[in-house]
C-alpha cells in the first residue's frame, strides 16, 4: 500500500482519520498503532514478526541501558543493541550481495561456489533499523530518556507516514509528541495542503518524467545518441527529486494531520553551489544521521586532515551501501566522497568566488552520479557515460529524440525546473501572509483551495488511468 494509490487515498486514510479524530486520548494512539501495523502487514505480512521482534528487542535494550548503574554495563548493552540491528540489516540486505561476490571470486580462490536461497528484502528495513539504532545510541548517550511504555515505542517505529521510506526521525525529536500528540484543526489543514502538494509532485511530475527516464535507460546504451542520453539523465535527475521529496512532503503532511511535527527532509538541493551544500539540502534526515551517528563518532574532522578524509570515505561508502547492495551504489557514494574531499582544499575558495560556475559544477557532479544510481550494473553505467560523451556511434534515426520529447514531457520538464527552485516556497509564504490580512484572506484562501482541488483532481485522474506509479526509495 503506497500513499499514491486509490486504496490508500480513498479507503485506508479516510477511515484512519475518522477513527483517530473520533476517539480521545490514549485510544487515538491505539488507533494509529493498529492502522500502522495494518499498513505494514498489507504489503509485507510475512515480515510482521521481524519488525515486531525488532521493536521488542530495542525497547528492552533501551530499558537495560537506562537502568544499568555502571558505565561499562551501559556500553555493553548499547553495543549489543547496535550490533543486533546491524546484523539483521546485513542478513536481509547484504547476504545475497556478499554471496554473489564470493562466488565471483570462487574460481580465483579455487573454492566451491556457495549456494543459498535468495533472501527477499523486507519493506522499509533500512529506515526502521536506522530509527532503532538512533534510539539505542541516544539512550546510551543520555540525550534521550528510555521509553518505558512499549506502545509508545512501537508507535515511534511503526508510524505509517514514515515507516516505509522515512524521513528518519530521531526519537528525542518526537518523544514528547508520542506521549501526548496535539492534533488541531489548523495542523490538520496544513497537513492536508502539504500532502496534496506532495501527491502532485509525485504523480504529475515525477511519474511523467519517470516514464521517459525508464524508456531511455532501458535502451541499450550503444544505441543512444548524446542528446537522447542527456534527455534521459535530465528526466531522471528531476524524477528522483520530485519522487522522493514528494513522498517526504506527503509523510510530513500525514504526520501533521495526526498532530506530529517532524523536520524537513529536502531544501531545494539543486540550487546548491557545492556538493557539500547539496548534502545539507538532500535527504537531510539521512545526511544528519550519518553525520551524528557515524562521522562524528569516528572523529569527524577533529583528528587531522588524513583522518577526516578517511572518515568521509567510510561514511559515503556506507551511505552508498545503505541505498542498495550493489557496486553501482558503492561507486555512487565514492563519487560524492571524492568531490567532497576536493572541496576541502583550495577549490572551495574558487567555488565561493564564482557562484555561477559553482552551481553548474555542482549540478554536473550530482547528475553525473545519478547515472550510477540509476543503472543496474557498472557496465551499463560505463556505457551510458560513453553515450553522454557522444562515443556510442549510435544512429540518431534509430531512436529519434522527437519520439520522447513530446509536448507533455517538455511542459513537465519546464514545470519541474521551476519548482525545483525556491519559487514554490515563496508562493506559499505569500499565501500565508495574505491570509493574515483580512481584506485579502478570502481571496487567498479561495485561490489556494482551488489550486489544491485542481492538483488533487488531476492526481486522482492520473491514478484512475492506472499509469506508471513506482516509488524509487521503496527498494531501499
Amino acid at each position: 500500500m503506497i500513499f499514491a494509490s486509490p486504496l490508500f487515498l480513498f479507503l485506508f486514510l479516510p477511515l484512519t482519520i475518522v477513527a483517530y479524530w473520533t476517539f480521545p486520548g490514549r485510544v487515538r494512539k491505539a488507533v494509529l498503532l493498529a492502522a500502522s501495523l495494518l499498513f505494514y502487514a498489507w504489503g509485507e505480512a510475512r515480515y510482521v514478526p521481524l519488525i515486531l521482534g525488532s521493536i521488542c528487542l530495542n525497547w528492552w535494550i533501551g530499558i537495560r541501558i537506562a537502568d544499568a548503574s555502571r558505565a561499562d554495563a551501559r556500553k555493553r548493552w548499547a553495543i549489543l543493541g547496535v550490533a543486533a540491528n546491524l546484523a539483521v540489516l546485513a542478513l536481509f540486505k547484504y547476504a545475497n550481495f556478499a554471496v554473489a561476490n564470493l562466488n565471483a571470486l570462487a574460481p580465483i580462490l579455487s573454492v566451491a561456489p556457495v549456494s543459498v536461497a535468495t533472501i527477499p528484502l523486507p519493506l522499509g528495513i533500512s529506515f526502521f533499523t536506522f530509527h532503532a539504532i538512533s534510539y539505542v545510541v541516544d539512550v546510551y548517550k543520555r540525550t534521550a530518556s528510555a521509553q518505558r511504555g512499549i506502545g509508545e515505542f512501537a508507535l515511534y517505529i511503526l508510524l505509517f507516514p514514515q515507516l516505509i521510506a522515512g524521513p528518519i526521525i530521531r526519537y528525542r525529536d518526537i518523544a514528547a509528541q508520542l506521549v501526548a500528540p496535539k492534533p488541531s484543526v489548523a495542523e490538520f489543514a496544513y497537513g492536508v495542503r502539504r500532502f496534496i502538494l506532495g501527491l502532485g509532485k509525485k504523480l504529475l511530475i515525477a511519474n511523467t518524467l519517470g516514464r521517459t527516464a525508464d524508456d531511455i535507460f532501458g535502451l541499450p546504451a550503444s544505441e543512444l545518441g548524446a542528446p537522447l542520453a542527456w534527455l534521459g539523465l535530465l528526466c531522471y535527475t528531476l524524477q528522483i527529486y520530485f519522487d522522493f521529496s514528494g513522498y517526504s512532503d506527503m509523510a510530513i503532511g500525514l504526520m501533521r494531520m495526526f498532530g506530529f511535527r517532524i523536520l524537513e527532509n529536502f531544501d531545494y538541493p539543486y540550487v546548491a553551489s557545492s556538493v557539500r551544500e547539496f548534502w545539507r539540502r538532500w535527504h537531510i534526515s539521512l545526511s544528519n544521521w550519518f553525520r551524528d551517528y557515524l562521522y562524528v563518532p569516528l572523529g569527524g574532522n577533529r583528528r587531522g586532515t588524513a583522518r577526516s578524509y578517511a572518515n568521509l570515505v567510510i561514511v559515503f561508502v556506507l551511505c552508498g551501501l545503505w541505498h542498495g547492495a550493489s557496486w553501482t551504489f558503492v561507486l555512487w557514494g565514492t563519487w560524492h566522497e571524492l568531490f567532497l574531499v576536493v572541496e576541502r582544499g583550495a577549490f572551495a575558495r574558487v567555488l565561493e568566488r564564482r557562484r555561477l560556475v559553482a552551481h553548474v559544477y555542482t549540478l554536473a557532479v550530482v547528475a553525473g552520479a545519478w547515472v550510477l544510481f540509476r543503472c543496474d550494473t557498472v557496465t551499463h553505467a560505463t556505457d551510458y557515460y560513453a553515450a553522454l560523451a557522444g562515443l556510442s556511434d549510435a544512429d540518431p534515426m534509430l531512436h529519434p529524440l522527437a519520439r520522447y520529447a513530446d509536448g507533455l514531457l517538455m511542459t513537465t520538464l519546464l514545470v519541474a525546473v521551476v519548482f525545483a527552485m525556491p519559487i514554490g516556497r515563496r508562493v506559499s509564504y505569500w499565501l500565508d501572509d495574505a491570509m493574515e490580512r483580512s481584506r485579502k484572506a478570502i481571496v487567498a484562501m479561495t485561490a489556494e483551495g482551488a489550486w489544491l482541488v485542481l492538483v488533487f483532481v488531476a492526481s486522482a485522474a492520473t491514478l484512475a488511468a492506472g499509469t506508471y506509479n513506482p516509488f524509487i526509495y521503496f527498494r531501499f
